[in-house]
């Protein structure tokens, strides 16, 4: 049996240990937004915070997450109001959206790490969360507001 913290609440895996994170959360949890991409960790759509760190669902396994707390698009903020989901609205951020959950979870993780990051420092950060729709000024200028508090 493996326990972790799920978006707050006490969950209990009796499942294969080496199940990816992102399978347990969508499948088993019916968690959704944490989306598959390319699960060889290139894209960054399924990127989740285990204990605060952003991390690829697909790669990290349940068992890599046993005893951690565990956050997902869903328990960024409940009510979508997040400052890193605000300053995506503000700025109209997405096209299609599809990576916009890993996207978010990446920035947040980085501005919890780094409350003002230089353009450079998000560029740097934000590395390994593809946007096909090439969005990546919108990204940076969400990122870049929500550290400057705006």
């Amino acid at each position: 049996m493996i326990n972790l913290k799920v978006n707050g609440v006490e969950q209990a895996f009796d499942g294969d240990p080496g199940t990816p994170l992102m399978w347990y959360v969508r499948d088993e949890l019916g968690l959704a937004g944490t989306k598959y991409g390319c699960g060889t960790g290139l894209c960054g759509a399924c990127t989740v915070h285990v204990d605060g760190k952003a991390v690829q669902g697909c790669l990290t396994t349940v068992s890599e997450a046993a005893g951690a707390s565990v956050t997902t698009i869903e328990g960024l903020s409940p009510d979508g109001n997040h400052p890193v989901q605000v300053a995506w609205r503000e700025l109209n951020v997405p096209q299609c959206g599809f990576c916009q959950a890993g996207q978010i979870m990446q920035a947040s993780a980085l501005l919890a790490a780094n409350p003002n990051p230089s353009d450079q420092e998000i560029l740097d950060g934000m590395q390994g969360n593809i946007c096909r729709c090439g969005c990546y000024q919108r990204i940076v200028g969400a990122v870049r507001q929500t550290s400057r508090g705006a």
